[in-house]
C-alpha cells in the first residue's frame, strides 16, 4: 500500500479536528502504535490507532516508518484486511509449529466450500453448489460462519434476493493475506501439489450426489480455483 493510500485511508477514517495541544515527536508517535499493536490479540485499524493517539498525530507516516524499520526482521507489520498486525516473518514459522494446536480439521467439503467463497465471492449457496456439483449441507456453512472465516454479504437483487458469502478479516489474518487477490493461483496450487485428479461425482461405487462428502472432478478444480 503506498504512503498516499495509507494517507487517504486515514483522512475518510478520522475527521480533521483542531487541537490545542501540539502532537508528540513521530518517534514517540511510533512508539505508541507500536505499543497498541504488540498488546492487541486482533489487527487493530488506523481509525481505532488514531482515536487512542493524542490529537495531531499522524498515524499513518508512524505505520510507514514502522514497516520500514521492521523489514528483514524477526516480525513484521503486515496490513490485514483494513486493519494493521504485527505478525511473525513468513520465513521463520517454522519455529512456531510446536505451539500451534489443532483443535479440529475442516472436511473436504468445508474446504471446497471455503475455496469457493474466496475465490468467487460474493457468492450464493445455488452458485457454490453449481460449481462443487453437489449440494451444500446447512452444517458445513454454519462450521465456517462459527470459525468466523465467512460472513453473509449483500442480497443479491435478482428474485428471491438470495444471501452471499464473503470471506472475512479473521480469515485473511489467519492466511496472511492482505486481501483475497493475494490467493494463490491455479498453477501455483498444482505446483505445490494442493489439486490433483479425481474421478468425477458418481464413478465411484457408493457414493451419491447427495452426499456432502462426495468428491469434485479435475474440471471443477479448475473452475473452483481459477482467478
Amino acid at each position: 500500500m503506498s504512503d498516499e493510500q495509507i494517507e487517504a485511508t486515514e483522512l475518510r477514517q478520522r475527521p480533521q479536528e483542531e487541537s490545542l495541544f501540539e502532537a508528540p515527536p513521530i518517534a514517540e508517535q511510533e512508539r505508541m502504535v507500536e505499543a497498541i499493536l504488540f498488546a492487541s490479540a486482533e489487527p487493530v485499524t488506523v481509525k481505532d490507532l488514531a482515536a487512542r493517539l493524542p490529537h495531531g498525530s499522524t498515524v499513518s507516516q508512524a505505520l510507514i516508518n514502522l514497516q520500514r524499520r521492521y523489514e528483514g526482521r524477526g516480525v513484521e507489520l503486515k496490513k490485514v484486511g483494513d486493519a494493521w498486525a504485527i505478525r511473525t516473518a513468513p520465513d521463520l514459522g517454522f519455529l512456531m509449529q510446536k505451539e500451534t494446536v489443532e483443535t479440529r480439521k475442516l472436511s473436504r467439503a468445508a474446504i471446497e466450500t471455503l475455496a469457493i467463497v474466496a475465490y468467487h465471492q460474493p457468492v450464493t449457496r445455488a452458485e457454490i453448489e453449481e460449481i462443487r456439483g453437489v449440494s451444500v449441507s446447512r452444517g458445513t456453512v454454519d462450521q465456517l460462519l462459527e470459525l468466523e472465516w465467512i460472513r453473509f454479504g449483500r442480497r443479491r437483487m435478482t428474485p428471491g434476493r438470495p444471501v452471499t458469502f464473503v470471506v472475512t478479516q479473521e480469515f485473511l489474518d489467519h492466511f496472511g493475506l492482505e486481501n483475497a487477490r493475494d490467493l494463490p493461483g491455479l498453477k501455483e496450487l498444482r505446483a505445490a501439489g494442493l489439486l490433483d485428479n479425481r474421478p468425477r461425482p458418481g464413478t465411484m461405487p457408493g457414493v451419491t450426489a447427495e452426499d456432502e462428502e462426495d468428491v469434485v472432478d479435475n474440471d471443477d478444480q479448475d473452475d473452483l480455483f481459477e482467478n
